[in-house]
């Protein structure tokens, strides 16, 4: 089947899209050494056309299941920016009743039935949920993202032939940014040749696409979706891409040598947002007033997002014993 394309209204989103996840996350940045925040933060700069693409081709009833590193597939699968902000500033009105934080945003209503800190943990659970649906007769799908580290796990390899076995409708997103937190996936996994190799000893497909290439991810979505709902079972997407900040906090891990600066450097210089920026003005798709317009929204809702954070109330002392076993 031939992958299908976007069309000029669909590239357009698609920047739209990205440069709202990147904007939130550069305001996160801003205003985390006011120590307000006092939930770790796991930034997506350098990553935005993974969630971009994929989410997409997600229709509301879809169910995403996402990790520590979650804000780009929360707002592109369309949760409330102001109750997301209100969870990072540990508030009664965020989206989990401040329970959560930043790492763990939960938001039923957009099918985004949880995120978690827990490396490979929500793969087993997206397989869970798609399994769900599917036995109730339903062709709605479930998508679950994680990193190259997760490609390591016990989950991962049986959650996989679960998948394949029983013909499930999820698919398999990995946003392979080549380190799990300072450790190089070549000094981890290199017998492999690639993550998405991993898919051919379970009889699913494998694919391998830039990450940072965000019509490669539409693209590939785009089939592992069709596929999905078609009842012909699950995928495994490996999206090459990198992220800019160090692994947890607004900060720059160059200089403690955890990364070098050349290959920060040569990574920016494909920056997703950047590189399809540039096609769509060559194609006279995009018009300087698009960003302008596209960038006046983002900072009134930023702002409205963030006063009502602020202003929120904290949770009470009842929130302890809420919740818990015992």
């Amino acid at each position: 089947m031939t992958s299908p394309e976007p069309d000029s209204n669909t590239k357009l989103t698609l920047l739209r899209q990205m440069l709202r996840i990147r904007h939130f996350e550069n305001k996160i940045a801003e205003l985390y050494p006011e120590q307000e925040i006092r939930t770790p933060v796991h930034l997506c700069v350098g990553q935005e056309a993974i969630a971009a693409g994929v989410c997409a081709h997600l229709r509301h009833p879809d169910l995403i299941f996402s990790t520590h590193r979650n804000h780009g597939h929360c707002l592109a699968k369309g949760m409330d920016i102001k109750k997301m902000l209100a969870e990072f500033y540990s508030k009664k009105t965020g989206c989990c009743g401040g329970n959560g934080g930043s790492m763990h945003p939960c938001d039923p209503e957009h099918g985004i039935l949880g995120t978690s800190a827990i490396v490979g943990g929500g793969i087993p659970m997206a397989v869970g949920a798609a399994w769900a649906e599917q036995m109730r007769g339903k062709d709605n799908i479930a998508v679950t993202f994680f990193g190259d580290g997760a490609t390591e796990e016990g989950t991962f390899h049986e959650s996989l032939n679960f998948a394949a076995l029983k013909n499930i409708p999820v698919i398999f997103i990995c946003e392979n940014n080549l380190y799990a937190t300072a450790s190089p996936i070549t000094h981890r996994q290199p017998a492999a040749g690639s993550i998405a190799a991993k898919a051919k000893g379970y009889g699913l497909p494998g694919l391998s696409i830039d990450g940072n290439d965000v019509t490669a991810v539409y693209r590939a979505t785009a089939e592992a979706v069709n596929r999905a709902r078609q009842g012909a079972g699950p995928t495994l997407i490996e999206a090459l891409t990198f992220r800019w900040f160090a692994h947890v906090g607004p900060v720059d891990d160059t200089e403690s040598g955890h990364r070098s600066a050349a290959e920060l450097a040569s990574w920016k210089e494909r920056c997703p947002i950047q590189r399809f920026r540039k096609y769509l003005l060559s194609e006279e798709l995009l018009k300087m007033t698009d960003e302008e317009r596209w960038y006046k929204d983002f900072d009134r809702d930023f702002a409205e997002a963030l006063l009502f954070a602020k202003e929120s109330e904290p949770p009470g002392e009842a929130l302890l014993t809420t919740h818990v076993f015992a």
